[in-house]
């Protein structure tokens, strides 16, 4: 079974691409107002509107979902939200469904085919939700408990969140992103989330990972923070306008939608 959030080692074909999506907004449900002065950050959060579940969603009982049960000193209150990728190259002939429940069986058995310190047992997904590069949502790990990793980092209140594909070797497509920017509004709106709990793996398990690979990390940019702007035009009811832009330099240029596995 390949390991999950490392980095790829194939390069992507050669084709130039520039992406962009755009949706209608949320349904406006400001909060109250408060009478004190309030910092742009905190208008924007009193601004917020009421983010429904997206609807591209499958449930975990509607896949088929098998997991053992989970101890219950392994519940949280989430408190940030976390960004992956899946660390394994996704070619067209794969089926979203497969993958994921050969992900969960591989978690179970992790302590029979794994080596040290790899080989702890999971009872359920890593994750909370995996995306598809069709933009599907399917669910994974109930929200009431805390995720695995294999690198180290405090999981309790940590929501881990999924897209399928090696973002070192591919590019997410525009409805993968779409889709992960409308499952991360949803969140934070559920748990009343700050825009500074949205991140991403490599920037929690520093020096561990490159998760969630280049070409998705780059919308996590300090300077640009594209992925948290694509959030907040959710949040404040907006009109959501993704742009992708153009591939990275000596960067993945080949679409997760158009790879093809190798003959």
């Amino acid at each position: 079974m390949s390991r999950f959030c490392q980095a790829g080692l194939l390069a992507g074909m050669l084709l130039t691409t520039s992406l962009s999506v755009a949706t209608e907004p949320a349904e406006l449900t400001p909060k109250q107002p408060s009478s004190k002065k309030l910092s742009p950050q905190e208008k924007a959060f009193q601004q917020r509107v009421k983010v429904p579940k997206p609807k591209r969603f499958v449930s975990a009982a509607q896949w088929g979902s098998r997991p053992d049960p989970i101890d219950d000193d392994r519940r949280h209150a989430p408190r940030r939200v976390m960004l992956h990728h899946a660390g394994v190259l996704w070619t067209t002939d794969r089926d979203p469904v497969q993958f994921i429940r050969n992900m969960q069986s591989w978690g179970k058995r992790r302590p029979e085919i794994e080596k040290p310190p790899r080989n702890t047992y999971w009872p359920d997904l890593p994750y909370h939700f995996l995306i598809a590069p069709d933009g599907t949502i399917y669910e994974g790990r109930s929200l009431e408990y805390e995720p695995e990793t294999n690198t180290k980092y405090k999981l309790a209140g940590t929501l881990g969140v999924e897209l399928m594909g090696n973002f070192e070797a591919q590019r997410p497509s525009p409805a993968q992103v779409e889709s992960a920017v409308q499952l991360v509004a949803w969140l934070v709106s559920r748990y009343d989330l700050p825009s500074e709990a949205i991140t991403t793996h490599a920037k929690v398990a520093k020096g561990q990972t490159g998760c969630p690979g280049r070409d998705f990390a780059r919308y996590f940019d300090e300077e640009t923070a594209h992925f948290k702007q694509w959030v907040e035009q959710v949040l404040q009811g907006k009109p959501l306008v993704i742009d992708l832009g153009e591939p990275l330099k000596d960067g993945p240029t080949q679409l997760i939608t158009e790879t093809k596995r190798a003959d």
